[in-house]
């Protein structure tokens, strides 16, 4: 007897637990990365696009939904790496964009730069340097409570 095959719904959920290497607190659904789920032919094929091309997280990020869904039984799978179209932060979730902010990084906004202090709320800012730990950060300072902070750039 052949197993069913999980409906799509189902590994969903279970990719939406597998974090994303450089900012664990939000996984890797809700971060954008993973595009589509679909099988075919009895094979699982995961589509994901990197955050920008040469993003290094890449592989690790390939390797850890493989890993996920081989413990959850799927021995047929796949993982198509697509950069068409780009990756951009409007493929963020809701919830992704409240665990970024909770972890003490400002979400992105299409005005170019974060709203509030995410350690504080204080709404008098300043950018420190475009560049951030990782390349699609900036760093960003709050002269209310002094504190300096990462800000998602958008993208």
């Amino acid at each position: 007897m052949v197993a069913p095959r999980p409906d799509p719904v189902e590994i969903w959920a279970w990719l939406d637990a597998v974090p994303d290497p450089e900012i664990p607190v939000i996984s890797v659904v809700d971060l954008g990365i993973v595009r589509d789920v679909a099988w075919d032919d009895g094979v699982l094929t995961v589509t994901i696009t990197p955050t920008y091309s040469g993003c290094p997280a890449t592989s690790l990020i390939a390797a850890e939904i493989e890993s996920a869904l081989r413990a959850k039984g799927i021995d047929r799978l796949r993982i198509d790496r697509r950069i068409f179209p780009p990756w951009t932060t409007d493929w963020l979730t809701e919830k992704g964009r409240a665990r970024l902010e909770s972890y003490g990084i400002a979400p992105p906004r299409a005005a170019g730069g974060p709203e509030r202090c995410p350690r504080c709320g204080g709404s008098d800012l300043e950018r420190i340097s475009q560049f951030g730990s990782t390349p699609c950060k900036a760093q960003w300072r709050c002269r209310d409570c002094l504190e300096p902070f990462d800000y998602f750039k958008c993208i």
